[in-house]
Parts: structure tokens; C-alpha cells; sequence
């Protein structure tokens, strides 16, 4: 058991949790404490340290805050706002009667709570699910009964602001829909501007039932000196799909991982995601999907632009169960080094165990082309300006596909920004 381990569990006593989470939050805390801590021998941790964390310092939980300003995504949604992991009544939209607070929640949604909370995550996996579960006192519950599309999204803010010391916040999700429903939900990871030294453990679970559609929008656009540990865990049924869109700057430790698991035949998954670390951060993407049915769907691309001293991570694994017959998987990642001093890690797996399936799976990494850059210079576009181009254009294909325009239009010049390049130029290439 590492200090941190022990110094989390203290943080959890310090709660004023609802009591019908007390068993709950106690079990987990137990399974906390009783996993090994991932080292680098841990193949799952194999290309990041834990070191930030255990030498952030951090010493418990933040105050309720009011930051001055919050650059919010423009969209006809129902909003809900966490700042520093504490509910914000003055930055929330009033909820419609899909959407409650856990520290709200009526028996009814309580059991509900009770039915799903932990179920969908694979904690003996994912060793930080634990710890948000060991943390739980509030969350979202977003339960949509059958065949009943939200007309609005369901737009989760969760600010971090900077401190003196470094503190600590447990965000957290849970999705239910019933049969043939239907709902898009925005979360978006944001900080101030100032500083930053905390941690941040997020999870969030949703459960896709018969016939139900989700689309799903993780935005982590956060200061780089913040520590984020998230996961996304997936539950499809019968016909179920999920489609997702993440994208993700880099931090002193950044890890995100997504787990889909297809239990209902006919099921689809279409997930697409883009990670941009620079200066010295790291960035790391796991994804785990399983196909335990036939006649499942999954398709998966990722890009990532790796700058300056930057580093990145990504594994992602299919694994085809033996009765998975007439699966249809795929598995695509791309790289695009703009500095000799930047690294990549990425490790794309397969593994069937049906012999009725079409499945693939790649990875590149690449540089900026050099013969590109030279025949746009020679037309008059600087080399600058041609970087720009080169490198926008390698994500461009995924920031087309946003069916979201609120957050296409949201994303686009702050990544203009990231690029610390002209922002009528990407918009002028990404209207070409």
C-alpha cells in the first residue's frame, strides 16, 4: 500500500456523504486500499509514472469557489456546473425531471443509483475507480425512461481552479437509458487560467439500453499543470449505439481510458478522438472494447499531435470473445511528431477468438512532410503557416465529422490558439 493510498482514504473520512452511499463508498474504499499501487511494471501503467501524484503534495478537499470567468461552450443545453468537485446552484440551469443530483435523489433514484453506481466499471481493472468510488458524496444521474429523446443535451461543466495548496475532486457520471431512448451529453473538463496544482479523478458510467442511442462529447482542455486520471465506461444492449468524440491537451499527468463492452447483439460503437500534449506534458489514452456478442460494430480512430518535449500514449485494445461471430471491428491510430524531442507509445491490439469476424487494426507515426512544407513555401505560404496547415489538416478529418456544431465551433479556435497560430487561418482551412 503506497502513502497516497492511505492519504486518499483520509480524505474520504472527511466527507459528509448521503448514508446510502456509506456501504457503498466504505467497500470501495476497502478495494482501495488493498490493491497493489501501479508502478511501471504494471502493464497498464508500462509508459506513465505516477510520480506527479504521489509528489503533488496534495491536502484535501477544495472550498467552494466562484471564479470569475468560465468559458463555456454556447449550447441550447441543460447545464450543470461543478467547481472544484462542489455543486454550483448560480452557474446551473434548473433540472428537468431526467437529471438529478445525487444528494437530491428520491428513494427511487437512489435505488436506481444503488442498481448501476460500480456496476459498469471493471474496478479490479481500473484501480482508480476505486478511489472514485471510495470518494463518491454527489454526481449526476441522467436517467431517460423509454423511448423519450432529451430534446436538450445535457451539458456537465467541471471547473478546477488553482489554490495555494494543492486539493483534490471527485467528478462523477451516471447515465441510465431505457429502451429506444435516446440523449447527447457535453463533459467538459476546464480550469482557470491561473496555475494549477490539483487532482482531478473523474468516472463516469452509462449504461445503453435496448435500441437507445447516446452520443457523448469528453473535452479536456484543461492548464497543464493539473493531474486528471477519468475514465468512460460503456455498457450497449441490444442494438444499442454510442457514438463518442473526446480530445484531450496534456498535463503533468494526464489519463484517460475508455472501456466499451458490447452485451446485446447488434450493437455499435463509433468513437473518434484527438489528443494535442505540448511543452512537457503527457497524455495517455487507454481504450478496452469488448465484444462478448454477435453481429456487433466497433470503429475507433484516434489522432494525436505531439509537440516540443511532449509525450503520448495510446493502447487500444479489441478483444472478440468466442461467441462474438460476425463481429466488425476496427482500429485506427495516427501520430504526427512536430519535434525530434517528442515521443509516442502507441499499441494498437487485437484479439480474436471467433473465426467469423473481420477485424483490423494500425498505427502510424509520422513527421511533417517535408516536400509538403516545400511546395507551399514555393507558392508564397510561409513555413509557419504551412506547419499550420499540415498539422490542422491531420485532425481536420475528425473535427469535420463533430455532429455537434456547438462544440465544432467551440473547438476550433481555441485549438487555433493551442497552435499559437492566426485564427482566421484555420478557419479559412477548415471552410476550405
Amino acid at each position: 500500500m503506497s502513502e497516497f493510498q492511505e492519504l486518499a482514504i483520509a480524505f474520504a473520512a472527511e466527507q459528509q456523504s448521503p448514508a446510502w452511499l456509506a456501504d457503498f463508498r466504505r467497500d470501495a474504499a476497502q478495494q482501495w486500499l488493498n490493491r497493489a499501487w501501479p508502478t511501471r511494471k504494471t502493464e497498464a501503467w508500462q509508459y506513465t509514472s505516477l510520480l506527479p501524484l504521489q509528489k503533488a503534495g496534495v491536502s484535501g478537499w477544495s472550498v467552494a469557489k466562484q471564479p470569475a470567468d468560465i468559458d463555456f461552450v454556447e449550447v441550447d443545453a441543460t447545464r450543470l456546473v461543478f467547481v472544484d468537485g462542489i455543486f454550483s446552484t448560480e452557474l446551473s440551469d434548473e433540472l428537468p425531471a431526467e437529471i438529478v443530483r445525487f444528494k437530491d435523489a428520491n428513494s427511487a433514484q437512489q435505488d436506481l443509483i444503488n442498481r448501476y453506481l460500480g456496476k459498469i466499471v471493471d474496478t479490479e481493472r481500473h484501480v482508480f475507480s476505486s478511489l472514485a468510488n471510495a470518494w463518491v458524496d454527489d454526481g449526476v444521474l441522467v436517467a431517460v425512461p423509454k423511448s423519450v429523446q432529451l430534446q436538450k443535451p445535457v451539458y456537465v461543466v467541471h471547473v478546477s481552479t488553482s489554490g495555494v495548496t494543492p486539493t483534490v475532486a471527485n467528478q462523477r457520471l451516471l447515465v441510465v437509458t431505457e429502451t429506444g431512448s435516446a440523449l447527447t451529453v457535453i463533459e467538459h473538463f476546464i480550469t482557470t487560467d491561473e496555475q494549477q496544482n490539483g487532482f482531478v479523478n473523474s468516472l463516469s458510467e452509462i449504461h445503453v439500453a435496448d435500441n437507445a442511442r447516446v452520443e457523448h462529447y469528453r473535452i479536456n482542455l484543461e492548464q497543464e499543470g493539473l493531474i486528471h486520471i477519468g475514465g468512460v465506461h460503456i455498457d450497449l444492449h441490444r442494438s444499442a449505439h454510442f457514438r463518442g468524440f473526446t480530445i484531450a491537451q496534456g498535463s503533468r499527468l494526464k489519463r484517460i481510458d475508455y472501456q466499451v463492452n458490447h452485451r446485446g447483439e447488434g450493437a455499435s460503437l463509433d468513437l473518434q478522438g484527438i489528443y494535442l500534449p505540448r511543452n512537457n506534458q503527457v497524455v495517455d489514452y487507454h481504450t478496452n472494447v469488448q465484444h462478448m456478442v454477435p453481429h456487433c460494430t466497433s470503429s475507433e480512430v484516434f489522432r494525436g499531435i505531439i509537440a516540443d518535449s511532449s509525450r503520448a500514449v495510446f493502447n487500444g485494445r479489441i478483444y472478440i470473445h468466442p461467441h462474438a461471430q460476425k463481429t466488425l471491428a476496427e482500429l485506427s491510430n495516427k501520430n504526427l511528431l512536430t519535434s525530434a524531442k517528442a515521443e509516442i507509445d502507441t499499441k494498437p491490439e487485437l484479439e480474436i477468438y471467433a473465426d467469423d469476424v473481420r477485424c483490423a487494426h494500425g498505427a502510424t507515426v509520422s513527421q511533417l512532410n517535408a516536400t509538403a512544407l516545400y511546395y507551399l513555401q514555393s507558392r508564397g505560404v510561409s513555413r509557419q503557416e504551412a506547419e499550420v496547415m499540415l498539422s490542422f489538416g491531420f485532425i481536420n478529418e475528425l473535427l469535420e465529422q463533430i455532429q455537434s456544431s456547438s462544440v465544432q465551433d467551440y473547438l476550433l479556435p481555441r485549438i487555433a490558439r493551442l497552435f499559437g497560430r492566426d485564427n482566421e487561418l484555420l478557419q479559412q482551412i477548415h471552410h476550405d
